[in-house]
């Protein structure tokens, strides 16, 4: 696989958000999105279809901003491990730092990534749906 490329500007994340899947873990967010086969013409930004591009991001509720630097240090460096065997070409992954990225062990960081990656994969996931419960299904509020 070629290099890992990035993501930087505010519409490629976009992007990924609006299209692409997502699957939560403890330790991060993944958004993938699949690129078109045909790179958009004319700009001098074109990516090959078979590199992978990855972005990070990290809100303030995950703390300062020395918390915020340490978990996207701690974020590139299981996607630098994991991503060039297990990253699927053509792809843009953007990875979102949680509070739990800054706690959790570096192998737990590796699994939730493989697990995101794995996860991701299966046909029309979006993580957990949105109202459903960690445990009780789906029973509605009685009041």
């Amino acid at each position: 696989m070629s290099a890992i490329g990035r993501l930087k500007t505010r519409p490629e994340f976009l992007k990924v958000a609006a299209t692409g899947a997502k699957w939560v873990t403890p330790g991060l967010v993944l958004q993938a999105r699949r690129r078109p086969a045909t790179p958009a013409t004319g700009t001098a930004g074109d990516v090959g279809a078979e590199q992978v591009r990855v972005g990070f991001t990290v809100s303030r509720k995950v703390g300062n901003a020395i918390r915020r630097n340490r978990a996207r240090r701690r974020l590139r460096a299981v996607v630098a491990d994991v991503l060039p065997e297990h990253g699927r070409a053509g792809c843009d992954y953007v990875l979102i730092g949680r509070a739990g990225t800054l706690d959790r062990r570096y192998a737990d960081l590796v699994a939730d990534l493989r697990t995101a990656l794995a996860r991701i994969g299966t046909k029309g996931s979006r993580g957990r749906p949105r109202g459903a419960r960690e445990a009780g299904g789906g029973e509605g509020n009685a009041r």
